[in-house]
C-alpha cells in the first residue's frame, strides 16, 4: 500500500517542538544560503552587467550550478546506508554545512570570470545538497511517524517562503554592492545550521556496521525505490508540472531593460511573491485537514495555471507587485500540494534516497524550464507574452496525468487514517506495494 502515516507517533519520536525547530533553522539555512537564492541577484547582475552575458548564458549558468541538486539521490543513498558516527542525518548536516560555508568564502574571493564563478558555485552547491538531503530525510521520517505530512510540509514551505521573504529585499540590496559582501553574509548565515544540528538533532544511534552490511543496506534502499510504483508515478507528475517553459530570466530582462526597475525594486517584487507563498502555506495547513490530496492538487494546479496569465498585464510597478503576490499565493498552494505528494510517495525505510529522487526531478525541471524559455526568446524570437501562454497551457496539461497516481495517496487527508481514505475513495482494503517492504527506521 502507498505510505499511510499513522495517527500517533511511536515511542522515542523526538518532540514536535524540537522537530519544528530543526525544520525552521535547517530550511532557512539550506534555502536562503544557496547561490541561486540569496546570491542569485548579485550573480545575475555580475554576469549581465560586468561580464555582459545574454539571457541564455545566464539561464545556463544556473542550470549548470544546479547539477548537484539533480544528483540528490546519490546523497540520499549515502545518508540512508552509510552512517557517520552512527548517525544517518546529524553528522552529514554538520560536516557538509561547514564545507559549504568555506566554499562561500572561497566564492567571494575568486576572480570574476564565468567559468571560475561556475566552479566555485558548484563546490558550494555540492556540499549544500548533502545537508539538504539529510535534512529532508529527517523531515520525511518525522512526517510519517507523526501522521502529519500536510502540516509538516506546510511548515517546511512556510519557512522556505519566509527565506524568500527575507531574500527579496536583502538580495536586491546586495546586488548593488560588492559581491564579496553577498558571499560573506551567505556563508555566515549558513554556518548557524552546524551548531543547531549538533544541539537539536537527537537521532537514535545506528548499529555498528561492517563494509558488507553497509553495501547491503544501500542495495536494499535501491531495491525498495526501484519497486515503488507510488514514487515513480509521483516523480513523473512532479517533473511534468515543473518543466513547463518558464520565463524567469526573460522576465528579469523585461524588468530591467524595458520597465527600468532598480535592483532594490526587483527585490521588493520577490518579497511580494514570497509573502503570497507564505500565506499559501498557512492556508494549506488548514485545507489539508479538510480536503484530500486529490482535491487539493486539482484545485491548486488549475488555479495556478490560469492565474499565471496575469503576467500578460505586467507593465508597471503596481501591476508587478499585485501579479507577483497572487502568483506566489496560487503557485505556492500547488507547490505545497506537490511536495505533500512527494512525502507521501516516499517508501518507508528509504526516506533519504526516495525523497531526494523526487526533489531531484523537481530541481532539474525548475532549472531546465528557465533555459527552455530563454532559448525560445534568444534563438526563436518568442515574445514574452507567448511564453506566458505556453507556460499556462503546459501547467494545466499535467492534470491529465492525475489518474496515474496511486488512489490511496490521493485519498489520504492529513490527520486521517489509511482505512478512512480507502472508504472515502471506495477502494476497499488495498494491497501492499513493494515500496513499503522495509521497516520504519
Amino acid at each position: 500500500m502507498a505510505n499511510s502515516p499513522s495517527t500517533s507517533a511511536p515511542v522515542g519520536t523526538p518532540s514536535v517542538g524540537r522537530i519544528a525547530l530543526v525544520i525552521v533553522i535547517g530550511i532557512l539555512a539550506t534555502t536562503l544560503c544557496q547561490p541561486a537564492v540569496l546570491g542569485k541577484l548579485p550573480l545575475q547582475f555580475l554576469l549581465k552587467n560586468e561580464l555582459h552575458q545574454d539571457r541564455t548564458a545566464l539561464a545556463q549558468f544556473f542550470l549548470i550550478i544546479g547539477i548537484p541538486w539533480y544528483c540528490k539521490p546519490i546523497a540520499g543513498v549515502l545518508t540512508d546506508a552509510f552512517p557517520i558516527f552512527r548517525t544517518r542525518r546529524q553528522w552529514y548536516i554538520i560536516i557538509s554545512t561547514i564545507v559549504a560555508t568555506l566554499g562561500w568564502f572561497y566564492l567571494g574571493t575568486v576572480k570574476h570570470d564565468y567559468n571560475t564563478l561556475l566552479g566555485a558555485c558548484l563546490l558550494v552547491n555540492t556540499a549544500m545538497v548533502i545537508a539538504s538531503t539529510a535534512l529532508g530525510a529527517y523531515i520525511v521520517e518525522a512526517s510519517q511517524r507523526l501522521g502529519a505530512s500536510g502540516r509538516i510540509t506546510a511548515l517546511r514551505l512556510f519557512t522556505q517562503n519566509s527565506a524568500s521573504l527575507i531574500n527579496g529585499p536583502v538580495s536586491g540590496g546586495l546586488a548593488a554592492g560588492a559581491f564579496f559582501t553577498a558571499a560573506a553574509i551567505s556563508g555566515g548565515l549558513l554556518f548557524v545550521l552546524a551548531p543547531a544540528a549538533y544541539l537539536l538533532m537527537k537521532e537514535p544511534k545506528t548499529e555498528q556496521t561492517t563494509p558488507a552490511l553497509v553495501l547491503s543496506n544501500a542495495k536494499d534502499q535501491l531495491h525498495s525505490i526501484g519497486r515503488s510504483r507510488s514514487l515513480w508515478a509521483a516523480s513523473a507528475f512532479i517533473f511534468l508540472l515543473y518543466i513547463a517553459p518558464g520565463f524567469q530570466t526573460p522576465l528579469l530582462f523585461k524588468q530591467t531593460d524595458e520597465l527600468k526597475f532598480s535592483t532594490q525594486f526587483i527585490g521588493t517584487i520577490q518579497f511580494a511573491s514570497a509573502a503570497g507563498a507564505l500565506l499559501a502555506a498557512v492556508a494549506y495547513s488548514f485545507l489539508c485537514k479538510r480536503y484530500n490530496l486529490k482535491q487539493l492538487i486539482i484545485a491548486s494546479v488549475l488555479i495556478a495555471g490560469v492565474s499565471s496569465l496575469w503576467f500578460l498585464l505586467y507593465s508597471g510597478q503596481t501591476q508587478a507587485l499585485v501579479i507577483e503576490f497572487q502568483n506566489g499565493f496560487f503557485f505556492g498552494l500547488a507547490e505545497i500540494a506537490v511536495l505533500d505528494l512527494a512525502v507521501r510517495a516516499t517508501p518507508i525505510g528509504a526516506e533519504g534516497l526516495g525523497f531526494a529522487l523526487l526533489v531531484s526531478f523537481r530541481n532539474l525541471a525548475i532549472f531546465s524550464t528557465d533555459v527552455i524559455g530563454s532559448k525560445l526568446v534568444d534563438d526563436y524570437k518568442f515574445k514574452f507574452e507567448q511564453l506566458v501562454w505556453l507556460n499556462s497551457a503546459s501547467t494545466l496539461f499535467v492534470l491529465v496525468l492525475l489518474p496515474l497516481l496511486p488512489r490511496q495517496i490521493l485519498a489520504y487527508r492529513d490527520g486521517g487514517s489509511a482505512a478512512k481514505a480507502e472508504e472515502e475513495m471506495g477502494t476497499g482494503p488495498s494491497q501492499p506495494t513493494s515500496g513499503n517492504s522495509l521497516p520504519p527506521t
